[in-house]
């Protein structure tokens, strides 16, 4: 894959979020540009302090928290200040666990959060990042949903996109050689993988996967996605009468008849790793588990396919979450400037680039299109020739609390236990249990 490829992806990246930026669903106001001044005036970079003190981090991605930890020890060799990582993921609920964290009382001086409504919880302990200098490098559409009242309450960790990942060899063995443009192409090219004694899908019970990724297939493919979502938090809209959500039902359907037999035990972790020993021909997961495929088998033949739902098929791109400094931590300038030194050294921006695997959220930053893998150079083809077939990430225009309780749902609809009308039902129910509070 070519550097002007990864260059593609990031733009195709942007594109896309700039198209759902806008006022954010919840009392605060987002902007696009935000001032690059903080309440002294200043804008150059925290500098890092060359203290014996400790910093905590309390973090999501189970899959840079090996290279994370690295990466802290390094920081400790430079500058004396040591970098504690808490890797809480996967299977975990990392934000009921972060909650209780700050419920007992600790303050890690870095925690993560998504954006819009998702960081709602956490706008009164966010330390004002305007000012510092890697703000201004920020890819403009990356802003918005960290942003309130003209403030950048957050760094973007970096770009994603997902769709379905699948196993090239494996389709080519069942002769498939045109990718699915359909729900009536995607049920016959599962059928053409059974005949071959392969397993189609690689699926997972864990709630986060359905109740956020699976679900905003749908709500990506609405007309208008953000006024959609106001309309259900409304009640004017209820998920069980949309026609859109009824071809959801049928994708979910053909997933979850084509996939292994242990689904409901199988954790994130366990569906990455047997879908990269080559059990599986899809998974519905991102360019964020290259990493964890290199580590079992780096010359897997992958891609990335749109996802067939209705006239054409569609992957997602968004920026999965935030480094958040605490402002109720004792060590708040300690904080902001290892987030500097991660983004503006050479150390630093090497891990994000190389080890994280990151399609950088930041201009300065450049990506390094041997580490991003086979999976992020064929959604930036797609993007490339597909523009229109880029569709954004919406699942944190909703109140927390609502997308576990959509993951329980699925759960349940996974094992057979409820039907698709009482699970569209769940929907609506967990929506508005949530909003009226």
């Amino acid at each position: 894959m070519k550097k002007i490829s990864l260059l593609m992806l990031a733009a195709i990246m942007l594109i896309v979020l700039a198209s759902g930026c806008g006022s954010s669903n919840n009392g605060g106001k987002a902007t696009n540009a935000p001032k690059n001044t903080n309440d002294t005036g200043k804008t150059e970079a925290t500098e890092a302090p060359k203290k014996d003190v400790t910093i905590k981090v309390f973090q999501f991605k189970v899959e840079i928290a090996d290279a994370l930890t690295k990466m802290a020890a390094e920081y400790e060799k430079e500058t004396g200040v040591k970098v504690d990582i808490e890797t809480h993921g996967g299977g975990e609920d990392y934000s009921a666990l972060l909650k209780a964290e700050l419920a007992a009382g600790e303050e890690p001086e870095i925690f993560n959060s998504s954006g819009w409504a998702g960081f709602d919880p956490y706008v009164d302990r966010a330390a004002d990042l305007t000012g510092e200098a890697w703000a201004k490098d920020l890819v403009e559409a990356s802003k918005a949903q960290i942003t309130r009242d003209g403030k950048l309450l957050g760094m973007p960790m970096n770009l994603e996109a997902y769709g379905f990942t699948y196993n090239k060899d494996l389709f080519a063995k069942a002769g498939i050689s045109e990718l699915p443009q359909t729900l009536d192409e995607l049920e016959a090219a599962a059928k053409k993988l059974k005949d071959a004694g392969i397993i189609p899908f690689a699926l997972t019970s864990e709630w986060w996967s359905m109740g956020i990724h699976t679900l905003n297939i749908a709500f990506a493919n609405q007309a208008d996605p953000a006024a959609f979502i106001e309309d259900v938090k409304a009640g004017t809209v209820k998920l069980k009468d949309d026609p859109i959500m009824k071809q959801w039902i049928r994708l979910v359907d053909i997933m979850f008849a084509n996939g292994q037999d242990n689904a409901l035990t199988t954790d994130y972790n366990t569906q990455v790793a047997e879908f990269a020993a080559g059990k599986y021909a899809m998974i519905q997961h991102g360019n964020w588990i290259q990493g964890m495929i290199d580590e079992i088998d780096p010359a897997l033949n992958l891609g990335m396919m749109a996802v067939p739902l209705l006239d054409k098929p569609n992957v997602f791109t968004g920026v999965p979450n935030n480094w958040i400094v605490n402002s109720k931590s004792d060590q708040v300038e300690e904080a902001k400037a290892f987030l500097n030194w991660m983004v503006t050294s050479e150390t630093g921006k090497k891990y994000i680039a190389t080890d994280f695997k990151f399609v950088p959220a930041l201009s300065s930053i450049e990506p390094n299109p041997e580490a991003v893998g086979k999976i992020g150079g064929d959604f930036a083809t797609f993007a490339n020739a597909n523009p229109a077939q880029v569709k954004g990430w919406n699942w944190d225009r909703f109140p927390d609390g609502i997308t576990q309780q959509w993951g329980a749902a699925m759960q349940e609809y996974l094992g057979k236990q409820i039907t698709s009308d009482q699970l569209l039902e769940k929907f609506d129910k967990a929506v508005q249990d949530i909003v009226k509070k």
